[in-house]
């Protein structure tokens, strides 16, 4: 026998008590005026009361099934487990006025509530915001390192090289070595000599692995993909340089040919094709495969004696692993046969005489050592025209191609080196590997190794467009519509079931930068298909024996784990989509567009009572600060958090025992606009995912699936913003090449998905579209406002068209000036500008605008084409 009470801060007017696994409760109200009816368990309290329950047969052992108290009352209805009370740690929800505790604590509400408070605790988003806003190198002192191997290529061509240095392979074999790896995307490349292998090549620049590890990194001028490395082998500096492009053709945009899309889905991890996709892509023409130039990966290091004495620098030529080989002296090729060259090597300029070689160096004299690679043997004299290739001339033509890249997208000069080069840097990684034929075909807007995602490709996509590259997005978009299936449903990756809405919702997306409705009639057969699929899907779960649980809410998969259940994160995203929809037919088709925005509606209404059934039927959970607060399970019909095993089950995942909850959880309704940032339920949610699932504020395993850093910034939350995002690239991405990993146990190299999400958490920072207005800079460090920092952005695109800033701190005068120009008639009807003075000093006088003291933010007006401000502040 349990007994327990149940405090009150005000009134209760229709309560209820059931209890599950327990044989009965019995109840009693012991102070304030009201009743608790035994046969109903229906209670009412003119408070503030004391309700006690006597609850017998409960089960109070830890694991699954244990008794579970649920109290019905209104928008104050929750749940706890019976173990969870204790006098010591009362169960106290600050925003419901409740307090749970055992009946022999005689302490009224108030008391309680002092006693907690006198604690002195906190939460841990309390405690971000008492703590100085996180910096970068905080940060990455406090998070391991990743290193992750460097992809090259050309962009839109499936033929990728993955390199790295000293030991960054996949076997005890590949460890020993520095190493080339040609692929396929996902897949490698076999060859007939071995076809039970795949081919990976090896060299070695000096002696080899040691105690010492005096290798550096980096990309060239920290943005481009082109590979350099310095490594120090005692006394010899080796200085290497890395790149990929043609044979024998110049590299530039119109000698870019790419990949058809449907060869490169199929090279792209868990790709999914209908029977009708395989026929379409077995009828493609073998040149799309097979072109009859290959890829190369071209190499030189300089060895440089750096010590006072003559000393020997060491290289190895590249050679495959575990395929017999040859080397020709004569010509310098590592070759399987006369017409099957794999590699072209070179020592200052001419044929490279035997595979291993030993050059005695005078001091401060160097050696050049070069190799080509091509992603395939080629014939004898191919590689001797190879061979008479000019790598600085090559070198000089790579760079230029991709500096012309960067040019055509938004200019970005940043305070902090390290965020405008990852910036720069990840939007060259996104394009390197959108695979597709130029200059105008479908592209595959490929994640890491795997194929596209309608959910994962999103953020992808979604900063294609914030960069002004709306043709590559428009591009990527067409793949999800090219791959449809014919009853409207849209998947391509492993039975994922959450594609169909959440491309809808990048279409809404790409269609509010570019408003292009010569696209969207195009297209419209589509979308329509794709309504009318989620609608029929829907249909078919507005069912009685579902009213409770999940009614009228889609069920299956949604990502990895195969919970085949009426997730949040999949209704989320229909509900998107549909919004979505609804928005960009208004014009083209208003009757249709006002049907989808009624179902839509009524979706939403449907997920949103499900969600808040399921909150209060999911145990509540204590925080840092003493209180608790209602939890939700990531889908209908659960009994809160998954890894909280209400009701048994095996839920820890890729890595971790809470990824289902942090990554795939009901917080995801926030951003897919189903609850509102400043609701209460939004408050619990965070403080539950800051507590139970995350480090440093990020999540757990696969982070940047955790949709809270923006929830944080539409809260005005900028130190648990910044908190999630210096810490989550401090941990997850290479510290050097700015590459990103898909999960902290080196899972999925190159992962564009992860570091899409990155770039959109720049571009939220930077600014965000909130209604009519346009939100500058809510997510900057104070740091970046220091005296003489600038922060600029050029040709920005946004949903009001593009856009320029130019802020300038001059704080040792008491001055920060803003300027602000439109380059649209598309102009927003609001701006509101957050300019944080770096010592947290509140403005005493601002031009152009209304200052804000709360927020540290001017309000300006959008009259015309440029707006200037002028914060004041005393020195």
């Amino acid at each position: 026998m349990n007994k327990i009470a149940i405090l009150w801060k005000d009134n209760v007017s229709e309560g209820t008590v059931s209890i599950e696994h327990a044989d009965r409760v019995e109840g009693n109200i012991l102070s304030g005026h009201g009743a608790y009816d035994n046969n109903s368990h229906r209670f009412h309290i003119v408070g503030p009361g004391r309700l006690e329950l006597t609850i017998t047969g409960g089960d109070t052992k830890q694991g699954a099934c244990a008794t579970m108290v649920s109290i019905g009352a209104g928008s104050r209805s929750f749940s706890f487990f019976l173990r969870d009370v204790t006098a010591d740690y009362p169960i106290y929800i600050r925003e419901y006025g409740v307090i749970v505790t055992e009946a022999d604590q005689l302490l009224e509400f108030d008391q309680v509530v002092q006693e907690i408070a006198g604690r002195g605790l906190s939460t841990h988003l309390q405690r971000i915001e008492s703590e100085p806003e996180e910096t970068y190198e905080r940060a990455a002192a406090a998070t391991r390192p990743l290193r992750s191997p460097i992809w090259l290529g050309l962009s839109r061509d499936v033929r990728i090289f993955e390199a790295d240095f000293r030991g960054m392979g996949d076997s005890d074999f590949t460890r020993s070595w520095d190493s080339v790896r040609p692929r396929f995307h996902d897949r490698r490349v076999e060859i007939p000599e071995a076809p039970q292998e795949t081919i990976h090549y090896h060299y070695l620049l000096g002696r080899g692995i040691g105690c010492e590890y005096r290798v550096s990194r980096k990309l060239e001028e920290g943005k481009f993909p082109i590979a350099l490395c310095t490594i120090h082998d005692d006394e010899i500096q080796y200085d290497n340089t890395a790149f990929v492009s043609y044979e024998a053709s110049p590299l530039n945009a119109d000698t870019l040919r790419g990949t058809h899309y449907l060869a490169a889905d199929q090279f792209g991890g868990e790709y999914m094709f209908t029977p009708q996709q395989r026929e379409q892509f077995e009828k493609l023409e073998q040149i799309d495969f097979f072109p009859s130039e290959e890829t190369v990966y071209y190499a030189m290091t300089v060895a440089t004696n750096k010590s006072r004495v003559p000393r020997y620098a060491w290289f190895k030529s590249p050679f495959p692993a575990k395929i017999p080989y040859e080397f020709d002296g004569d010509t310098g090729f590592g070759l399987f046969a006369a017409d099957r060259v794999f590699a072209v090597s070179k020592l200052n300029g001419q044929p490279m005489l035997q595979e291993e070689t030993a050059v005695l160096l005078k001091p401060g004299e160097s050696v050049t050592f070069e190799f080509y690679i091509p992603h395939r043997p080629i014939t004898g004299e191919r590689a001797k025209s190879l061979s008479r290739q000019d790598f600085k001339a090559r070198h000089r033509e790579c760079l230029l191609f991709w500096k012309s890249k960067l040019n055509n997208s938004v200019e970005v000069k940043l305070p902090e080196r390290r965020i405008e080069e990852m910036m720069q840097a990840g939007l060259n990684h996104l394009d390197l590997i959108c695979y597709g034929i130029e200059p105008e075909h479908t592209v595959v807007p490929a994640i890491g190794i795997y194929t596209a995602i309608g959910s994962e490709s999103s953020p992808i996509i979604q900063y294609l467009d914030s960069a002004g590259a709306h043709g590559l997005a428009e591009r990527s978009l067409q793949f999800f519509l090219d791959k449809q299936h014919d009853n409207g449903f849209m998947q391509n990756f492993n039975g994922y079931m959450l594609e169909t809405g959440a491309a809808l919702w990048s279409i809404g997306e790409h269609y509010r930068y570019t408003r292009n409705n010569i696209w969207l009639k195009k297209i419209k057969p589509n979308l329509v298909k794709a309504y009318e699929y989620l609608m029929n899907w829907r249909n078919r779960n507005l069912r009685e024996d579902l009213v409770g649980k999940g009614y009228g809410m889609l069920e299956g998969k949604t990502a990895d784990p195969e919970d085949p259940f009426r997730s949040y994160m999949l209704n989320g995203y229909a509900y998107l989509g549909l919004k979505r929809l609804e928005e960009i037919l208004a014009d083209e088709d208003k009757q249709l567009a006002e049907q989808i925005g009624r179902d839509a509606s009524q979706l939403k209404h449907d997920i949103r009572l499900s969600f808040k059934q399921t909150m209060s039927r999911s145990p509540v959970v204590p925080l840092g600060d003493g209180s608790w607060v209602p939890t939700c399970a990531p889908w209908a019909d659960y009994r809160g958090p998954v890894s909280l095993y209400a009701e048994g089950g095996k839920w820890g995942t890729h890595g971790s025992m809470v990824a289902r909850d942090s990554l795939l959880g009901p917080l995801y309704l926030v951003f897919q606009e189903i609850l509102e940032p400043d609701e209460q339920e939004t408050s619990f949610l965070l403080n539950v995912q800051s507590e139970l699932m995350c480090l440093r504020n990020v999540a757990l395993s696969q982070p940047y699936y955790s949709i809270h850093p923006w929830v944080h910034l539409k809260r005005g939350e900028t130190k648990a913003f910044l908190k999630a995002f210096y810490n989550g690239l401090a941990g997850l991405a290479d510290r050097e090449t700015y590459s990103f990993w898909e999960h902290y146990f080196h899972a999925s190299p190159h992962k564009t998905h992860e570091e899409g999400w990155f770039l959109m958490q720049c571009r939220w920072m930077l600014y965000m579209e909130e209604g009519c207005s346009l939100r500058l800079l809510q997510g900057i460090p104070r740091a970046w406002l220091e005296q003489g920092k600038s922060i600029s952005l050029r040709q920005a695109a946004s949903y009001f068209g593009p856009f320029s800033m130019q802020i300038e701190s001059d704080v040792a005068h008491g001055l920060i000036t803003a300027i602000i120009a439109f380059h649209s008639d598309r102009r927003p009807e609001k701006v509101e500008i957050r300019l944080p003075h770096p010592e947290g000093k509140l403005a005493i006088g601002v031009i152009g605008g209304t200052y804000d003291k709360s927020r540290e933010t001017v309000y300006v007006s959008t009259s015309g084409a440029e707006a200037q401000v002028v914060l004041q502040f005393r020195n």
